[in-house]
């Protein structure tokens, strides 16, 4: 599977969401276990489309 997530992204996200400032840097496995975790709600909003017999992914189904 393709790269959903930029590692660029997630460190402007982290600035932006710590508003006291404490988090100064973002190690690089923050990125990979973040795919995995939007991976895995992929995957569970897709079996739940399935399952109410659907062909588009709602925001619902995550």
């Amino acid at each position: 599977m393709g790269r959903l997530i930029k590692e660029n992204n997630i460190k402007k996200a982290v600035k932006e969401l710590d508003k006291e400032k404490s988090i100064t840097s973002v190690s690089a496995d923050v990125n990979k276990d973040l795919e995995r975790a939007v991976e895995e709600i992929l995957r569970g909003g897709i079996r739940r489309a399935r399952a109410n017999n659907r062909r588009t992914l709602l925001g619902r189904d995550l």
